[in-house]
């Protein structure tokens, strides 16, 4: 499995951090310090890429509308079709929460 290449004490540090976040602002605070402004809009710009490839939308339309490159939106279309099924889970868990009552929020 390709995670097992990952895995190791630094990284293991590294997730232990994210979990151990108590909130958005948190978060904001944590990967502003952690990533360059690019590095995190890469990211963030994945996310939406594997969402709007589980809405069936085009290459042309995911790279009008997010600023991807076809070598970005080929590799997240890999990972939905061969990896380990992260982006579906992130995805589902967003949309829970997006339904989510305020209050729950």
């Amino acid at each position: 499995m390709q995670i097992d290449k990952l895995r190791g004490k630094e990284l293991d540090q590294l997730f232990n951090a994210v979990l151990s976040l108590n909130d958005m602002e948190e978060c904001y605070r944590f990967f502003d310090d952690l990533c360059t402004v690019n590095e995190i809009q890469s990211l963030a710009q994945r996310l939406e890429v594997a969402r709007m490839l589980k809405e069936g939308k085009t290459y042309h339309k995911i790279e009008t509308e997010t600023g991807a490159s076809t070598a970005t939106i080929s590799r997240v279309k890999r990972c939905l079709n061969y990896g380990n099924d992260a982006y579906e889970m992130a995805l589902e868990r967003i949309k829970e929460l997006d339904q989510a009552p305020v209050e729950e929020k």
